[in-house]
């Protein structure tokens, strides 16, 4: 509902730069400043003051950015309101899907336990995978969506939602079709020497800070380069314009056509799974229950 260059706004003001606006979000200084020109002429308002050192928001700059974060809050509750209203007297499960956390893992389940939910529906509800707002989207479970089926090692994730383990994805490297080593059907550490490896900071997955432990100190010959603490497509984007590797899963290998995806010789895994409310009503617990009893 909202402009979403209005996301944007938002990161310059915050990094007072173009440049440092431009890392965060994963795209180039340049697609930065035209969204910022096309924000100041489609509001017809002057936002920021371009200087030698950075920029600064004008006046009008100042009241938009106080107000942009409610607009973008607001919207995002306006929106799942709408669609729980759309289905309030339903009796259906609303599930979550997006790229990275597609829904047909959930599919899979749902024809295995479905005759014991004969009277249920099933209503996809789409939502973005961005770095900035996917934990109000977690936040949005019993609401916005009975369920999400997804990747999860993070402690910010698991404080938001219950989870119920289904398997684990093994950790993979991506890199583009141009990457020396794009034409192997696997590789060894040793053969990221050199490199810059993308992956997410510390502090959040228990997984990814034992694996980055690990490359520290016994790998140094591979650079580390920090990503957000989620992953969106900026971060695929971010790869395949930079030609460094990226740390991915093996469900992740048809996000971004202008990668490849390859094994690693190590035992690194992730576990996915039902994401679900913490507060959630009885149907979808009995749900839960029942998928519990066939894995």
């Amino acid at each position: 509902m909202y402009n979403q260059m209005l996301n944007t706004f938002i990161a310059v003001a915050d990094c007072g730069s173009f440049t440092k606006a431009s890392e965060r979000l994963y795209i180039s200084p340049t697609a930065v400043m035209k969204q910022m020109n096309a924000l100041e002429s489609h509001l017809d308002l002057k936002l920021i003051k371009r200087t030698t050192s950075g920029v600064r928001l004008t006046a009008a700059g100042t009241l938009i950015y106080q107000d942009a974060k409610f607009i973008i809050d607001y919207s995002g509750k306006s929106i799942a309101g709408a669609r729980a209203a759309m289905h309030l007297n339903d009796t259906t499960f609303c599930i979550g899907t997006s790229l990275l956390n597609p829904a047909k893992p959930f599919m899979d389940l749902w024809y295995r336990v479905n005759q014991d939910f004969s009277e249920y529906k099933l209503h996809l509800v789409p939502f973005e995978d961005n770095h900035e707002g996917i934990l109000a989207e977690i936040e949005q479970l019993g609401k916005k969506f009975d369920f999400l089926i997804g990747v999860c090692d993070s402690r910010e994730w698991l404080r938001r939602c219950n989870f119920l383990s289904l398997g684990r994805y093994k950790k993979m490297i991506a890199v583009s079709r141009e990457h020396r080593l794009s034409g192997k059907k696997s590789i060894v550490v040793e053969d990221l020497y050199g490199e810059t490896l993308m992956m997410v900071r510390q502090g959040d997955s228990g997984v990814n800070d034992f694996l980055r432990n690990d490359l520290e100190k016994h790998h140094p010959q591979i650079h580390i380069e920090d990503t957000p603490l989620f992953y969106d497509l900026s971060v695929f984007n971010r790869c395949a314009e930079t030609g460094n590797v990226l740390l991915t899963l093996e469900c992740w290998q048809e996000v971004h056509p202008s990668l490849v995806s390859i094994p690693v010789d190590w035992d690194y895994s992730i576990p996915y799974g039902l994401l679900y409310s913490l507060d959630a009503p009885k149907d979808v617990l009995k749900f839960v229950e029942t998928v519990r009893k066939i894995i």
